[in-house]
């Protein structure tokens, strides 16, 4: 297990003590002194699959203007680092994707909708395609702001999990 981290964190207007290490898909630690053990894995830039008590979530983390925004079955929490000494400089964890992104699709569906055209400036977090699995919609997102140089999808077609559905630089 890698060593552990402890912060201080604002989560939902009320203040939790976290400390926690990760190992590959494993995490494991402490919240209020409760011991926690998840899997998690990073489907698609600011998108988690987390696996914990035989229960699935998905998890997006969003930036916004004091911190970060926590989406968890459609329950939206603010977040941010109330105590950042190691995460200084760093905008409480809010750090755009640099150089050129292929932007992957999260899991297999169908693309119901392309929101963005090649060649169009896209902000970080702009939404670039919608992909429905399972009757559920994900939007996929731009990690950095940029210039969609090639839009591989179109509405209607099916993708795989992990294939490239776009490319921003």
């Amino acid at each position: 297990m890698s060593p552990g981290v402890k912060l201080k964190i604002q989560l939902g207007g009320r203040t939790r003590d976290l400390e926690m290490a990760r190992e590959g898909r494993r995490i494991s630690g402490t919240l209020d002194g409760r011991r926690m053990e998840a899997d998690a894995v990073e489907v698609s830039p600011g998108i988690y699959s987390i696996l914990t008590d035989g229960a699935a979530f998905e998890v997006r983390v969003e930036r916004a203007a004091t911190g970060l925004t926590v989406v968890v079955g459609g329950r939206r929490l603010s977040a941010r680092v109330v105590d950042p000494r190691q995460w200084q400089g760093r905008g409480g964890g809010a750090v755009e994707a640099e150089g050129r992104q292929q932007i992957l699709a999260p899991m297999p569906g169908k693309v119901v909708r392309v929101l963005v055209r090649q060649g169009e400036k896209v902000e970080a977090g702009r939404g670039l395609v919608v992909v429905e699995a399972m009757k559920m919609q994900n939007e996929v997102r731009s990690p950095k702001t940029g210039t969609v140089e090639r839009l591989l999808v179109s509405e209607g077609q099916a993708v795989n999990a992990g294939e490239v559905v776009a490319v921003v630089g």
